[in-house]
């Protein structure tokens, strides 16, 4: 284990408690007992164990937003009957819970979902019911912008759904003055996901995400993280890195909706460092042309091409190559393909690799044993759970020699 001491957080104010939890209706937030400043201390030291070749001097301290009001996106199940709906998660027995006080929402979602719910109440459509395989109403998506601007979607079955709420839109904008964008996504199969490929825009586009030096347009199916606080800083200490690495290319492998790429770029290109290429790919098509519209209001040079990231760099010509790769892939990992070629790959310099899953990180820094870990960061964009995100820096050895335990 490392020597040096898991980061210091004492975190202001007094444990959060929730209701829900204590009357065992919502058990999401598994950790919400355990203080909080032990729940960081444990991710520290399971990172630590994991990526036990980062020298102890490489670990920085460890990021909280905070322990409540974080989450900007809440994906709430309608339950409950036509005229009376719950809003919140579906309990053991298949049905609705109604969670509209939530503590770890961001609160401009938590003020809109009573006023969400009284909009459904007036259209009279029957909550979907999960056992009985019927109903109309299945889900009612919020995301909240840094500025409190809303999206707003509703996941229905049918026509009949769509229609009823296309007609009362005015209402539902007297009643969320905040939102900015309402769509209506189309689900008709009995199916355990959260939206279908339909989506019916009512009001609006994009989403605007202000993140400091750039804004990022966040369209109804796009990914992104789920807490904005860390988010920034993430992306900050990305761009710190890439400042230290001052590459002339960089390319972004699933960039969704380009966070890392245009924050990194808009550093580089803004520090004198020179001309720096950078290149976005992500296999979402709406998600690229966000990245394109934001990089052209920030005035950003960015390209960025809709493509599977893995496809893309084994077809890359060895010219073409970046000396920066940044890699922020599903809990999955970028996989022993993608691994093997950045193994491989010479003329990339340094990667910053992004992860939500630090077992598969481990798994694919296993495959790279020519680039040596050098910095490391553990950020918390999901307290009260186990979950977490965690960046490395990564450094070729000129000598190709691997650096690490084993190798």
């Amino acid at each position: 284990m490392p020597t040096i001491p898991l980061t210091p957080i004492v975190p202001e104010g007094k444990p959060l408690r929730c209701g829900y939890f204590e009357a065992g209706a919502c058990r999401s937030c598994t950790l919400i007992e355990t203080p909080y400043a032990e729940q960081l201390r444990a991710k520290e030291r399971r990172c630590r164990e994991l990526l036990a070749a980062v020298p102890d001097a490489g670990w920085l301290p460890a990021f909280s937003g905070g322990d409540r009001d974080f989450r900007n996106k809440a994906k709430l199940v309608v339950g409950g009957r036509a005229g009376d709906v719950a809003l919140g998660i579906l309990g053991p027995d298949g049905r609705g819970v109604d969670l509209r006080r939530c503590a770890i929402q961001e609160p401009a979602i938590r003020a809109a979902i009573p006023d969400l719910a009284t909009f459904l109440n007036a259209t009279g459509l029957p909550p979907y019911d999960v056992p009985a395989r019927r109903g109309e109403l299945k889900f009612v998506h919020v995301t909240a912008a840094p500025g409190g601007a809303l999206m707003l979607r509703f996941v229905v079955r049918t026509e009949e759904g769509l229609g009823r709420i296309r007609a009362r839109v005015a209402r539902l904008r007297e009643l969320v003055p905040r939102a900015a964008v309402i769509s209506v996504n189309l689900l008709p199969e009995h199916k355990a996901v959260l939206e279908g490929e339909r989506e019916e825009m009512l009001l609006g586009s994009s989403l605007t995400m202000g993140m400091g030096d750039v804004s990022l347009h966040l369209r109804p199916q796009s990914f992104f993280q789920t807490n904005t606080a860390v988010a920034r800083e993430l992306y900050a200490q990305a761009a710190a890195w890439a400042a230290e690495c001052r590459p002339a290319s960089l390319w972004d492998l699933y960039c969704g909706v380009g966070g890392f790429a245009l924050r990194l770029a808009g550093a580089l290109q803004g520090s004198g460092a020179g001309p720096v290429e950078v290149l976005g790919v992500e296999l979402s098509a709406a998600a690229v042309r966000s990245a394109r519209r934001s990089a052209e209001e920030a005035g950003i040079a960015a390209t960025f091409e809709a493509g599977d990231a893995t496809a893309f760099a084994l077809d890359a010509a060895p010219e073409d190559l970046p000396e920066l790769v940044v890699v922020n892939p599903p809990r999955r990992g970028i996989g022993p393909e993608l691994a093997g070629w950045l193994e491989e790959a010479g003329g990339v310099r340094h990667v910053i690799y992004s992860s939500c899953n630090p077992e598969s990180l481990a798994r694919d820094l296993e495959a790279m044993p020519s680039l040596r870990l050098r910095q490391a960061r553990v950020f918390d964009m999901f307290p009260h759970t186990g979950h977490l995100e965690v960046a490395v820096l990564l450094e070729r050895d000129p000598s190709g020699a691997s650096t690490r335990p084993g190798g």
